[in-house]
């Protein structure tokens, strides 16, 4: 009976691991240390995001088509909209952590910093249209990098 009880807990664990990952928008299982073949993104993103192949963070479409989204309404002179999507992006990539950083910790730090520098840039008190612009291109640049590692 014990052996069983603790089976269950193993298969439980596991399988609440495989939700977590499967939650944050990975494309893999995190256990796994291979780089990872070749993804193609929603039909929602850019063609370039289509055609690339997922970085060995995984599959970072989802982040990516965000950021997309804040970099329009930012091209559009719209910075409060822009403002507010970006926390949508804030809030995936913290959730995200977890599950992304222990594949290629080194690549998770240089976006995150990309992104913390979008953040900071559209929540200034005057956020301003030029900054944001680069800010924004930059994080992109950043993605579409990472992207092209592999």
């Amino acid at each position: 009976m014990r052996f069983l009880h603790s089976l269950n807990r193993s298969v439980i664990g596991a399988s609440a691991l495989a939700l977590l990952v499967l939650a944050a928008g990975c494309s893999k299982p995190a256990d796994t240390g291979a780089a990872g073949s070749a993804s193609t993104a929603t039909a929602q993103l850019d063609a370039a995001t289509q055609n690339s192949k997922a970085s060995q963070l995984g599959d970072l479409s989802t982040f990516r088509g965000i950021a997309a989204d804040v970099a329009a309404m930012v091209d559009k002179g719209d910075l409060p909209a822009a403002k507010t999507r970006i926390k949508d992006l804030e809030l995936a990539w913290d959730s995200a952590e977890a599950g992304l950083k222990p594949r290629a910790a080194n690549d998770w730090h240089i976006l995150d910093k990309s992104i913390d520098h979008a953040l900071s840039t559209l929540r200034a008190d005057t956020p301003n249209q030029i900054d944001s612009k680069k800010a924004m291109a930059d994080l992109l640049a950043t993605f579409d990098s990472l992207q092209a590692k592999l």
